[in-house]
């Protein structure tokens, strides 16, 4: 199994180049059994998705 340091190295290697296959097969095992690394993904996921919004113009913007 990898430790959590290989596992975040490879969900943020992830963001810029599609991991092996054998590399995706080792994260989601790690994943399965580690409930701070699923966290930590499930942040960097919301991360990404909030950083897409706002290059793109993100949500409009009300006058008060």
């Amino acid at each position: 199994m990898k430790s959590c340091r290989e596992a975040t190295r490879l969900m943020s290697e992830s963001q810029e180049r599609n991991l092996l296959l054998r590399e995706q097969a080792s994260l989601k095992l790690h994943l399965a059994m580690c409930a701070p690394c699923r966290n930590f993904s499930k942040q960097m996921q919301m991360l990404r998705r909030i950083s897409r919004s706002y290059t793109e113009g993100g949500p409009e913007k009300t006058e008060e």
